[in-house]
This record gives C-alpha cells, sequence and structure tokens, in this order.
C-alpha cells in the first residue's frame, strides 16, 4: 500500500479520517458511491471540502494511486469528483487509480479551490 506522504492524516481538530496508517488485514474496503444529501451536517459537509482541496493540492488533475486515502472519505466523493482513472476499475484495491473530475469539484467544492 503506498502512504501518500505529506498528505494530512486528517481534518485538523476533528475525528474526521483522510489517511490509513496500515492496510486492513481483513481485507481491503472497496470504494463505494455515497449520496451526499442536502441535510447533510455541516461539519461532514466540512470534512468533504478539506478532503478535496488536499487531494488537489496533492495530485491536481494527474490520475493519483488510492493507497492509504480512507476509503469511507472517498466514497462521499467517488463517482462525481473523484472518478477511476483505468478500466476495468477494481473499488477494493490499494493500487487503484483515480482522477479528479475537475469541473465537477470546482462546482461542488468551489472553496476547495480558493487560495
Amino acid at each position: 500500500m503506498l502512504k501518500h506522504r505529506g498528505f494530512p492524516g486528517r481534518l485538523p481538530s476533528t475525528d474526521y479520517q483522510f489517511t490509513i496508517r496500515r492496510p486492513n488485514p481483513k481485507g481491503v474496503t472497496p470504494i463505494t458511491r455515497r449520496e451526499r444529501r442536502s441535510d447533510r451536517r455541516p461539519p461532514d459537509r466540512r470534512a468533504d471540502a478539506a478532503f478535496m482541496k488536499a487531494l488537489w493540492e496533492h495530485f491536481g488533475d494527474e490520475p493519483f494511486e488510492r493507497g492509504n486515502l480512507d476509503a469511507g472519505r472517498l466514497s462521499w466523493l467517488f463517482g462525481r469528483e473523484v472518478l477511476p482513472a483505468t478500466d476495468p476499475f477494481d473499488p477494493a484495491h490499494y493500487e487503484s487509480m483515480l482522477v479528479i473530475d475537475e469541473a465537477a469539484a470546482r462546482a461542488a467544492f468551489p472553496e476547495a479551490f480558493e487560495d
């Protein structure tokens, strides 16, 4: 499992996790598309925006390996702002390649792209 050095481990002052420390011994947690409803709590929305900002600052528009990125946090963005970069795509593999859909990400999280 690739560890993304320099990537934030969590949202500061919260328990919202962005990365994992070690591979899951029971198997890889698959990435699945989770629906974001309009009534989500503000802290959840802040965590999504902060995670998108970290992804953009770390990877930009280049494809990247899932590695130690948290599957739960990725699942909130998967299928909209974060897309599979390869076909076929294995959602339960640490070496799976992903890419940011910049247009969708800017529309959903404009604050993540502000300087």
